[in-house]
């Protein structure tokens, strides 16, 4: 029996028809296909199909009459006109029940959230009043919850505060959030229209999961200053700062009675996520818990006038539905540019934790979502936002999962949402009023605690050390310095990751599982033999300008060390260089030249260059730059094994 390939990336050679029967010579081996010439024009195209189109948009669209074609195209822009066709009422029970569960949890965040920004609390509200509706006609994730959330709340509040006082200039930096809000949006549609969705893939799992982690404890300490009463806090937000700024004022700016008041309910609201996460159908005790604590919590402080031992509340929360804000929006000057700046920052992370939310939901109910139209979707929803007095909205994650445990069945369920927040707006404001501090921050920190992935973290490090570099990157540059630079060195180590890779390919020394005609890495098959001298390498990618010059000097040098060996133990010297060029997807000018050099280099030492299996890309292009002609299309195999059995005889005929 031939041994089976191990499925370890780098290590697995494509496998071809018949390369795991027993040796066997033959006569007539099978040439390495050429593909059929195409001109720059349909080259180009399919090029640029698979980088933009790849999943063929538009076959819905053939062979259809107009009118269908319409109504496609309609479903397209507004899936609400897809799936409300099947709607029914069994449906809206399921929607009914989450929608109402999520706007529990959404409200009390909301306030909470809009404090991260440095907004008044009725813009929180606002933002989860009107993106939500559009959202639910152009989205099409059944089950993604839309509002502000803390990490891009914390973001935007930074960025804004960096350039404008939200105290010594209210109106402005009002202004200046729904112009980031405007741009966010723009910058999200953008993305999604010209189907550039890919970009926000460069930022890597585990420089998220680290960036989210250290917002999730810079959130949690910014709480401090409403969690234990202080008045007089620092504006800056990195943990020395901030610890700083609690203890040196632990003498006479803590009140006690905000502290028993935040940690009370606190230790409420973590019980109950406990209880949620131990016994699944209970989920909704966590769900609500944040709306409980805001109620009993604010008809204390009212009965006992706690607001006049210290506490600090909400004060006044203005009635009534969102105001316009279209005239609010700079569209000339200086804070055009800073709006534009913040914006496309906000934008950017806004997209990449809804995307992320609305493919790992889509995975666990097993249907597709396109990544582009929900990046519309998206930016449309917050355009209209900045519009009406929101700023940035996104999918949150943990009202998604409460959402999901909620039995939600379409988009329907952010429409309740919205509905409740609107009576909330129209008929309740009045009675937060005495809502304390401390419960919005114990919300806060309880909301955040679950972005704190430490298994994740784990499970980087166990996997991949320079991703856990990454990571960590990321967390202590959020924690340390500020999210903004947090989120640049995330940016940074995950693009320094794909240069690594690019410019620093692997490679392997291939041996033969005996009695088959396999070649795989020595490494990772350890009774795998060499064949005497013959040395075989693969390259394990594409061979560009970018990697070319590494490639051919790490090829040089594995065959230095293979002579060195051979040398020492006194056997044939090296005669044949196969390299195995199966993983090889693409070529270009400069790795054409890199081989022309390799193949001059070998000529003066009289070793044979032998090439396997180039695929279509590849041979095209060396039959194209005359290489294939230079190497002699002899020496241009289908597999490793007809290159070695080639190459055989001859090393015979002269040993």
């Amino acid at each position: 029996m031939a041994a089976r390939p191990h499925p370890m990336d780098g290590d697995v050679s494509p496998a071809t028809d018949g390369e795991n029967l027993p040796i066997k010579s033959s006569p007539h081996r099978h040439k390495v296909g050429i593909p059929p010439k195409q001109n720059m024009f349909q080259d180009f195209m399919y090029t640029f199909k698979e980088t933009f189109f790849h999943d063929d948009p538009l076959r819905h669209f053939k062979d259809q009459p107009k009118s269908k074609q319409f109504m496609l195209g309609l479903q397209s822009v507004f899936p609400v006109f897809d799936w409300g066709r099947s709607y029914n009422l069994k449906k809206f029970r399921g929607d009914l029940i989450a929608g109402l569960t999520i706007a529990s949890l959404c409200i009390p965040q909301d306030i909470g959230y809009a404090k991260l920004a440095n907004l008044d609390p009725k813009y929180g509200l606002y933002s989860s009043f009107v993106p939500p509706l559009v959202y639910a006609c152009m989205g099409s994730s059944r089950d993604i919850a839309i509002g502000p959330v803390a990490v891009v709340s914390l973001l935007l509040g930074t960025l804004l505060r960096a350039e404008i006082d939200p105290n010594t200039n209210p109106d402005e930096y009002l202004r200046l959030a729904f112009t980031a809000t405007f741009f966010a949006g723009v910058t999200e549609a953008a993305l999604g229209f010209f189907r550039l969705g890919f970009l926000i893939d460069f930022l890597s799992h585990a420089a998220v999961v680290g960036f989210m982690g250290g917002a999730a404890i810079t959130i949690a300490l910014q709480q401090l200053k409403g969690f234990l009463g202080i008045k007089v806090f620092t504006k800056k937000t990195d943990i020395i700062a901030v610890l700083d700024s609690v203890f040196s004022s632990a003498r006479h700016g803590w009140n006690w009675q905000t502290i028993l008041i935040g940690a009370s309910f606190l230790t409420f609201l973590l019980t109950s996520k406990l209880i949620g996460k131990r016994n699944k159908k209970l989920f909704w005790i966590p769900a609500v818990a944040p709306l409980i604590s805001v109620i009993i919590s604010t008809f204390f402080v009212y009965i006992t006038r706690a607001d006049k031992q210290g506490v600090q509340i909400v004060k006044h929360l203005d009635k009534g539905i969102n105001p316009s804000s279209f005239d609010q929006i700079y569209f000339s000057g200086d804070n055009l540019t800073k709006g534009i700046r913040i914006g496309v920052v906000a934008g950017m992370v806004a997209l990449t934790e809804a995307v992320a939310i609305g493919r790992t939901f889509a995975a666990m109910k097993d249907y597709q979502i396109d990544g582009n139209k929900e990046m519309v979707a998206l930016g449309v929803m917050n355009v209209v936002g900045s519009m009406s007095s929101c700023y940035v909205a996104t999918g949150s994650f943990s009202r998604s999962a409460v959402n999901f445990m909620a039995g939600c069945q379409t988009a329907v369920s952010n429409i309740i949402m919205s509905i409740v927040v609107l009576l909330t707006l129209l008929f309740l404001t009045p009675l937060f009023k005495y809502t304390p501090n401390a419960i919005l921050a114990a919300i806060i920190i309880n909301a955040v605690v679950p972005l704190i992935d430490i298994q994740a973290a784990v499970l980087i490090f166990k996997v991949d050390k320079l991703d856990f570099v990454a990571c960590m990157g990321a967390f202590f540059g959020v924690v340390f310095v500020s999210v903004e630079i947090g989120l640049l060195i995330a940016v940074s180590i995950s693009f320094a990751k794909i240069l690594l890779q690019v410019t620093r390919p692997r490679t392997a020394v291939l041996g033969n599982i005996p009695r088959t005609s396999v070649y795989r890495n020595i490494q990772q098959y350890p009774e795998a033999t060499m064949v005497p001298g013959v040395l075989t390498i693969r390259v394990d990618s594409a061979i560009y300008f970018s990697n070319s010059n590494y490639v051919r000097e790490r090829i040089q040098r594995w065959l230095l060390e293979e002579e060195e060996k051979v040398k020492a133990a006194s056997l044939p010297r090296i005669q044949f260089l196969i390299i195995e060029m199966s993983p090889v997807t693409d070529i270009d000018t400069s790795g054409i030249h890199a081989l022309e050099d390799l193949y001059k280099s070998l000529q003066k030492r009289d070793i044979q260059l032998v090439l396997a299996n180039p695929g279509p890309l590849v041979i095209g292009k060396l039959h194209l730059s005359h290489f294939a002609d230079m190497l002699g299309h002899d020496n241009i195999f289908l597999t490793v094994a007809d290159a070695v059995e080639a190459c055989c005889p001859k090393l015979s005929d002269e040993v």
